[in-house]
């Protein structure tokens, strides 16, 4: 068995088609074919039943997904030990993050990063709270930034910025024009929230426990999977919604929504690491600005984003 062959196998598993996996891996179909039949061959398998023109996974291939996975994952690490070794941090660095945090806090960060060390291979991917966690967990992600609680005990979390949830109504709600929030009155208004695994999603779930309130009550009209989908709902609706201070603080400055504060709606942002896998220059170099006092949240206490 090669690292080669599990890599096409893989590549076939997961578009469960010949030619697309030939094509994403620029190898011809027959070398494609040949890989994962020569496996097949020598361990007395089936990875593939055919029906009509399609392909799909039997069930034995669908158990070697994972443990493919976890061998090209190990193989990776390994190259990435090597690649380490040079004095100047280089290579590929693994960043997932939760939308908030993506849009509104880290790409200043990056930018740094990447004019201190040039030779890092950056790979961001945008997900909510729960798949980034898993993500790292899982080795899928390097380092993971959330905004929300993450249920994996074992990952190494630290804070490396604050954020806060605002009530957020279009500039003609009823609300529009108060100083505070009517808390005797949320349950009575209709709602438009982030979609559950959501870092936003899980803090207003939390903020509403403490004040004797449930999510689960709330008159709700739209679940939508981002910060934008949100705001624009919001702003074409008599509906409220609870999303983070960074997201809306231009939008509000534009006079396009209204916001009020959330009282005690505070939350942190923060760093994911897996303390079972090694850690690379290139993870260090990142990790070093994101927790740089320079960088930090100086402005945060004065609403800039």
């Amino acid at each position: 068995m090669t690292l080669e062959q599990l890599r096409i196998f893989l590549a076939v598993a997961e578009r469960q088609h010949v030619t697309r996996a030939a094509e994403a891996l620029n190898l011809t179909q027959s070398a494609v074919s040949a890989a994962v039949s020569a496996l097949e061959a020598r361990h007395g398998v089936r990875f593939f039943d055919r029906v009509g023109r399609r392909i799909v996974l039997t069930e034995t291939g669908e158990a070697f997904m994972a443990e493919a996975r976890a061998v090209l994952d190990r193989a990776e690490t390994a190259e990435m030990v090597l690649e380490d070794l040079a004095r100047e941090p280089r290579g590929r660095l693994r960043v997932h993050a939760s939308q908030t945090v993506a849009s509104y806090w880290l790409p200043p960060r990056l930018i740094a990063l990447r004019e201190m060390h040039p030779g890092i291979e950056l790979r961001l991917t945008v997900s909510n709270t729960t798949q980034v966690a898993d993500a790292v967990q899982e080795g899928g992600a390097d380092l993971g930034l959330v905004e929300g609680a993450v249920a994996h005990g074992d990952l190494h979390r630290q804070v490396v910025a604050r954020d806060r949830l605002v009530l957020v109504m279009a500039t003609d709600h009823p609300w529009a024009g108060r100083d505070a929030v009517p808390l005797a009155g949320l349950a009575a208004q209709n709602w438009i929230l982030r979609e559950p695994g959501s870092g936003t999603r899980s803090e207003f779930e939390t903020w509403m426990a403490g004040q004797g309130l449930s999510v689960a009550g709330l008159p709700l009209a739209l679940e939508l999977p981002s910060n934008e989908a949100v705001l624009n709902a919001v702003a074409a609706s008599q509906c409220l919604a609870a999303l983070s201070q960074r997201a809306v603080a231009r939008p509000a400055a534009a006079g396009w929504i209204r916001t009020l504060p959330l009282p005690g709606a505070e939350r942190p942002f923060s760093l994911l690491t897996n303390p079972q896998r090694y850690r690379t220059r290139a993870q260090q170099a990142l990790i070093g600005i994101l927790t740089d006092e320079i960088l930090t949240d100086e402005g945060f206490a004065a609403g800039i984003p």
